[in-house]
């Protein structure tokens, strides 16, 4: 990622050509799922939730732990090459975010069924939509840098972009612990 080469002014739409252009981009829009012109922070969860599933059978605490820590600095560099490619600090197509939290979230409450996994995905969604808290304080840390005065700012919009959503994931954490700890 060459962050001082100059950049055409104003930002890109995300479109599947953008997203094939580089495999970076493939990845930080989630497959494909943060093209979702509906909620695509949400469209990602349920990405991450059906891909949980299908790599439940072959996954293992270990396994589990080793996907989550390589998806996380492999999130921070292709969400940082995908919004600096799109010349916006935070855009709504990047979901990489939402995947490896979630993916995290499950990973923490389980076991559980269906609906233990339901919550996880209300809370989360609550949380990384709503943004009460410590999480908006992680959403609002990054989104003053600026590209032109600032050389590092695609480095640290890229750490934005996945903090906020593993503070998420913490207070869903959180909630379920206390939820599991009263009952």
């Amino acid at each position: 990622m060459n962050e001082h080469a100059p950049l055409p002014a104003g930002p890109l739409r995300p479109t599947a050509g953008f997203m094939l252009a580089q495999p970076a981009h493939f990845m930080a829009m989630g497959f494909g799922s943060g093209l979702s012109p509906v909620a695509p922070g949400t469209a990602g969860t349920l990405w991450a939730w059906l891909a949980f599933w299908v790599l439940q059978p072959w996954m293992t605490d270990l396994r589990w732990a080793a996907l989550i820590a390589a998806s996380l600095p492999l999130g921070w560099w292709v969400c940082s090459i995908t919004a600096r490619n799109m010349r916006v600090l935070d855009p709504g197509s990047v979901v990489w975010d939402e995947i490896a939290a979630f993916w995290l979230v499950l990973w923490l409450v389980t076991p559980t069924g269906f609906w233990g996994q339901l919550l996880a995905f209300a809370l989360f969604r609550f949380f990384d939509a709503v943004k009460p808290g410590p999480v908006g304080w992680a959403d609002r840390l990054f989104h003053d840098v600026d590209p032109l005065r600032d050389r590092a700012a695609w480095r640290k919009a890229g750490f934005g972009i996945m903090l906020d959503d593993l503070v998420a994931a913490a207070c869903t954490v959180f909630v379920i612990a206390g939820w599991r700890f009263f009952q």
